[in-house]
């Protein structure tokens, strides 16, 4: 028996980690000198009030698990004798796997007849979260672990994310996009257009001058490269942007039917304290990242 875990970084609720059967790990980050833990230090992601503290000025920072709570989400279902399959955010964006792969080398010998078993979603936000959901499913229809690796090692390259942010700013002290990039793109309104590369990294792919034009631009993504687009989610991500969000739900469904499934979902606060408010985007089934 194997138990499925991923966390809060691919934007999944507890509401849909109960549905799909997933323990949930929640990652940190650092509002007013305060340590947060999404979906334990509040019950709802009030994404509003979230982003409208950035828009005032609020630069939350992020940091990573330590190997002592790794081992705090892991071993209770060690105890319960079940193997662990993780579904996680990039691996090349963050050093918190380190932590986990040291909480896993104690708790191994602790419990040397368990298992862990991870799937590099390669991505954060909405292309983890489409990710996540696609593996639930087949979970729920009684998928062993080894028929799930196997689908992430063709598929997990097949979810491709495009989208831009508004204020670059918050890029810039990530280290995205240069700092003076940032503030001259802010200025003139030049918006890079970002992706997730299939080494699980962001990059910066096009620069596009002005909102609708990089919609426009999300959009030419869209149809070089979906590949059976409607026999998978399309997942509209957005940093309290859901207006814009809805006008690109309402297009993509003038594009390729009123029938295609798509959804929309809050970039949760980890992530947005790197993409800041404004941001949106969208992840589909594609011939490659």
């Amino acid at each position: 028996m194997y138990q499925l875990f991923t966390d809060t970084d691919t934007d999944i609720t507890p509401e849909l980690a109960k549905k799909y059967g997933y323990k949930l790990i929640s990652m940190p980050y650092i509002k007013g000198g305060k340590e947060v833990y999404p979906y334990e230090d509040f019950e709802v992601f009030d994404s509003k009030a979230f982003y409208d503290d950035l828009r005032k000025g609020e630069l939350p920072s992020t940091c990573a698990l330590s190997p002592v709570k790794y081992a705090e989400y892991f071993e209770p279902t060690l105890k319960e004798g079940k193997d662990i399959l993780y579904v996680h955010f990039s691996e090349a964006m963050s050093g918190t796997f380190d932590a986990m792969r040291l909480a896993w080398s104690e708790l191994s010998e602790k419990y040397p007849e368990r298992k862990l078993y991870t799937v590099d979603t390669k991505a954060i936000t909405i292309c983890s979260y489409n990710i996540v959901c696609e593996i639930g499913d087949l979970a729920l229809k009684g998928a062993t672990v080894e028929e799930i690796l196997a689908w992430a090692q063709r598929e997990v390259d097949k979810f491709a994310v495009y989208f831009y942010a508004d204020d670059l700013k918050f890029f810039g002290r990530s280290g995205r996009v240069s700092h003076f990039s940032a503030t001259m793109g802010n200025i003139i309104g030049i918006h890079p257009i970002m992706n997730m590369n299939s080494e699980g990294k962001m990059d910066a792919i096009a620069k596009v001058r002005g909102k609708r034009a990089s919609i426009k631009a999300i959009f030419q993504y869209i149809e070089d490269l979906q590949e059976d687009i409607k026999s998978h989610r399309v997942i509209i991500g957005n940093a309290d942007a859901l207006e814009l969000a809805l006008e690109m739900e309402k297009e993509l469904k003038r594009r390729y039917g009123e029938d295609l499934q798509t959804e929309i979902v809050s970039v949760n606060p980890t992530a947005g304290s790197h993409c800041g408010p404004d941001t949106v985007g969208v992840c589909f089934h594609a011939k490659h990242r």
